[in-house]
């Protein structure tokens, strides 16, 4: 696998996803504190939809990617109603290591930044491990 990450996965390859921000997605309702905007745990996920996006068509067969490592500052608040957009820009591949910086924007303001780290496993191995194994 190790040969087949490095013709196919090379830093430079970016993934964009975005994210109408509604009730369900507001730190009132996934728990992350009172008030009706965009909440972290959100946020995160959203950065990290945009890094399996980068990769998508470039992983080897049989393989995918899981999170490890989560950097992330969430700067400012956004109004259910509004638009965000994360981008994934994968930085460094370190065998089956992925690294990624990502920035989250609502219009022209940077409302997070970070750094998403992701192996890249055999999808059925990894299932067998954790016990989910179809």
């Amino acid at each position: 696998m190790q040969e087949l990450t490095e013709q196919t996965l090379a830093p430079g390859l970016t993934g964009r996803v975005e994210l109408t921000v509604t009730d369900a997605d507001t730190a009132q309702a996934v728990g992350s504190g009172d008030v009706p905007v965009l909440g972290t745990p959100r946020v995160l996920a959203l950065a990290e939809a945009a890094t399996v996006a980068a990769t998508a068509r470039h992983l080897p067969s049989g393989s995918t990617t899981v999170g490890t490592r989560v950097e992330l500052e969430h700067r400012a608040a956004t109004p259910v109603g509004r638009t965000v957009a994360a981008q994934a820009r994968l930085t460094e591949v370190d065998r089956r290591r992925l690294v990624f910086e990502i920035t989250v924007t609502d219009g022209g303001q940077t409302v997070a930044e970070g750094r998403v780290e992701r192996a890249l496993v055999d999808r059925h191995r990894f299932l067998e491990r954790a016990g989910g194994a179809p």
